[in-house]
């Protein structure tokens, strides 16, 4: 029988509008509902050296050198999107039954390009999300707790990243239901 509950995803892009960015990588990860991890994957899109050097630039990129020549260097070996994205839907088969969660941070962010260029991925999910970074708001806002989330901006260790986040967030709610 099939376990996983949420398909945990974080994308790389060349920058957040999906009309004129690309994915340059995808991390997911499969858990149940207490954020086991059942499987995971990562694969690298190649897009065209042109839109790196056009939609790469800027404050963000210049502030994460690292990530930037990451996912530069990596692109080289990338694969079409069209297989990336039935890599993912292969990783669902065999992780996931009918219904399939998006979880992430931002994961809105990610729906938006994954809609623009995996219609067939897109297909597959359940309109519903599981946004960790509406807890993120209420937490920080409310409760003033604030969860201190690496930066690496890489899409595995930024899963990674969200899992330990929700989990923190839920250290915090009554478990005692009696």
């Amino acid at each position: 029988m099939k376990k996983a509950k949420l398909l945990w995803v974080d994308l790389e892009m060349t920058g957040l509008d999906p009309e004129r960015d690309k994915i340059l990588e995808v991390a997911a990860i499969a858990t149940d509902w207490q954020f086991n991890e059942i499987d995971r994957m990562t694969a690298v899109v190649k897009v065209p050296k042109k839109l790196i050097e056009e939609r790469m630039v800027g404050e963000f990129w210049e502030a994460n050198p690292e990530s930037y020549n990451s996912l530069v260097t990596q692109n080289e070996k990338g694969e079409d999107a069209e297989v990336v994205e039935d890599k993912i839907l292969d990783f669902i088969e065999k992780n996931f039954g009918k219904e399939v969660y998006l979880a992430g941070n931002s994961i809105h962010q990610d729906k938006r390009l994954i809609v623009k260029e995996w219609p067939r991925l897109d297909a597959r999910l359940h309109y519903r999300m599981f946004d960790v970074s509406a807890w993120k708001i209420y937490f920080e806002n409310a409760l003033k707790i604030k969860f201190t989330k690496r930066e690496n901006h890489r899409a595995l260790d930024d899963i990674e990243g969200s899992i330990e986040e929700i989990k923190y967030y839920l250290g915090y709610v009554k478990k005692d239901r009696s």
